[in-house]
């Protein structure tokens, strides 16, 4: 502790400087870099943009007690702790991952040298996330950037950056600033799904009216109830043995899915499709709610000529219409997030706001739990390389909050195996050959769902008409979680060499799970639309665990929360194993199917009657 004359003479000295002791007491700091990321291969610089262009600039802040936090997460997640199933409320949570007081100063004061007033900011519930909207040029100042137009060459369009900088004193309290150097396109285009287009006269063609005239009946053995060309709920249900189970506390559980970027679930199409292949649950098509996040479409008169042509809604659809087919009348909440529409170097967009994972977290973290759906389904993926690690480090500590909270979240795997032939180089600028893993499905605080396809037996989803090949692999960014450590290397050593340098052996290795992922017919646009990819299996799957959730909460306990500790401990054996298939990809077989855990199909499908016994005999006592 400082003297008494000391302390006196610095109070003193700040007094006479005119500075407030309760400011951190800094000398102004140079700039440098914080962050560089190259631009991922199929983006190439078009230009400088629009001297009026806004950008709606998201800071993240180092999260005071993330570490803590994560403890908190896997004590209440694990069945072997005292605390299992205790989940943290949101002020707890806001509580642990706060900056500190000090970090959040040192931010502001820097953001007011800039012009930048304290009415102009935002804060995420626990104030780790500042939001600004500014001219580009501010941006640029703020960051010691320069940003430009870059297009996509599927024709989008972004404006991003490839490096930007900070005052040396703020590194160790900012972690991220986007939209700056991330390329991540989670956009209805890129998520997971392949249509498939059946020819007349084939015998592929399924025997529809069949399907419609039987979907009522309970009593179906799974060669009787599923066509795997056509699939359909029924078949969903009895293959994952819910077909006689009566939902018992619908509104108390509730689950959602997310839509992103003009994507919205469209009432007419779902009405349709459940009257063919659930007629009680028809109703349901206009009763799920929607919840708006940055005006996202809820649109439901026709789509136009260019939304027909981009197959918008396919997605929102298909995920509509597989959970309420399946988990009704559990009621749905869908979220449909927005942004501006990709920006057009000649179009003078106002804001270009394409990270709409962080509009949705940021979203939903401020919901009390009580609010939210406590299963969530999302089937929009892309490649983790084109995500910085910051931003992807970021997001996935949002997604560590929801699960604290009791939420569990469920994601694609993706569409194309080990990554899609052509493209597996890495992106430092080596073209180095190396597999692509995916990302969201790479966070370690997520459930990540392959495709299966098939029956008696279920195999690996493959379907060479489209290049659809469920995808699986390992995370080049986050560590393997200590909950894999038992079953990952020995699978790794099972394939004796094979991929070596094509993958990151220590890395969070994906999926977790699996579910049917192949020929889901779907209703879009009134008409018949057979569907392929894991943006089918991720609902099936939220849908039959949601189930899971219903018998839990209606026997008086918590919801399963964060799934995979449980997974790993306890409920693999009540999954479906998959020993047959790969994650076809990069122009190599994969990743293969084995007994146990595989890096293509996880544990493998749900078995909901095992699944719920697993699951109420893991749970505390009834209080």
């Amino acid at each position: 502790m400082l003297p008494t004359i000391a302390r006196a003479a610095l109070l003193t000295l700040a007094v006479a400087l005119g500075t407030s002791i309760s400011s951190p007491i800094r000398a102004p700091s140079s700039y440098s870099v914080k962050e560089s990321f190259r631009v991922p291969s199929k983006w190439s610089r078009v230009g400088p943009p629009p001297g009026d262009h806004r950008i709606n600039l998201s800071i993240g802040l180092k999260q005071g007690r993330f570490d803590e936090l994560e403890r908190h997460l896997y004590e209440v997640s694990n069945p072997h702790h005292d605390r299992y199933g205790q989940h943290l409320t949101k002020s707890e949570v806001n509580e642990l991952v706060r900056p500190t007081d000090g970090a959040l100063e040192l931010v502001r004061e820097w953001l007011l040298d800039n012009g930048i007033e304290a009415g102009q900011l935002t804060y995420s519930p626990a104030e780790d996330w500042i939001s600004v909207t500014l001219p580009v040029s501010a941006v640029e100042q703020l960051l010691d950037t320069n940003y430009s137009v870059y297009r996509h060459e599927d024709g989008s369009y972004v404006v991003r950056t490839s490096e930007w900088s900070l005052p040396k004193h703020l590194h160790e309290h900012i972690d991220a600033c986007q939209p700056t150097t991330s390329f991540f396109r989670p956009t209805p285009h890129h998520s997971n799904y392949m249509p498939v287009k059946l020819d007349s006269g084939t015998a592929q063609v399924a025997d529809f009216s069949a399907l419609i005239a039987s979907s009522d009946a309970t009593d179906l053995s799974v060669s009787q109830a599923c066509n795997v060309t056509a699939v359909t709920p029924q078949c969903l249900r009895t293959l994952y043995r819910t077909i006689n189970y009566a939902p018992q506390v619908p509104g108390q559980n509730r689950v959602g899915l997310t839509d992103y970027l003009g994507e919205t679930n469209n009432r007419s199409d779902v009405h349709i499709f459940l009257e063919m292949f659930r007629k009680q649950a028809a109703s349901a098509a206009y009763e799920f709610v929607f919840d708006v996040i940055n005006g996202g479409s809820t649109q439901q008169t026709p789509d136009n000529a260019t939304q027909l042509a981009a197959g918008t809604d396919l997605e929102g659809n298909l995920d509509a219409e597989t959970i309420i087919g399946i988990a009704w009348p559990t009621p749905l909440t869908a979220f449909t997030t927005g942004g501006s529409p990709p920006f057009k170097p000649d179009l003078l967009t106002p804001t270009d706001t394409n990270e709409p994972y962080l509009a949705w977290l940021n979203y939903v973290l401020a919901q009390n739990s009580q609010n939210l759906p406590q299963m969530i389904s999302t089937s929009y993926g892309d490649d983790e390389q084109t995500v910085p690690p910051s931003f992807a480090a970021k997001a996935c500590a949002g997604f560590a909050q929801l699960g604290a909270r009791g939420i569990t979240l469920f994601f694609a795997s993706g569409d194309n195996g080990v990554g899609p032939s052509g493209d597996c180089v890495s992106n430092d600028g080596k073209n180095t050959p190396t597999f692509l893993p995916s990302f969201p499905a790479s966070c370690p605080y997520v459930t990540t769902v392959g495709g299966t396809m098939n029956v008696n037996p279920e195999v690996v989803a493959h379907d060479p008409r489209n290049g659809y090949s469920s995808g699986g692999g390992f995370s080049n960014y986050f560590a393997r979680p200590t909950y894999q450590d038992g079953v990952v290397p020995p699978y790794i050593a099972s394939l004796g060499g094979q991929f070596d340098g094509l993958y990151n052996k220590s890395g969070r290795g994906y999926p977790d799970i699996a579910a049917q992922g192949f020929h889901f017919l779907t209703i879009w646009n009134g008409t018949i639309v057979p569907l392929d990819g894991t943006s089918c299996a991720t609902p099936t799957a939220t849908s039959v665990l949601s189930l899971v959730n219903d018998a839990l909460i209606a026997a008086g306990k918590p919801p399963l929360g964060f799934l995979n500790p449980l997974l790993y401990s306890l409920l693999y054996e009540s999954f479906n194993d998959i020993t047959s298939g790969s994650a076809i990809g990069c122009n190599t077989t994969g990743f293969p199917a084995k007994t146990g855990w595989d890096a293509v199909t996880g544990f493998g499908t749900p078995d909901f009657l095992k699944i719920k016994a697993v699951a109420l005999a893991a749970q505390p006592p009834a209080k």
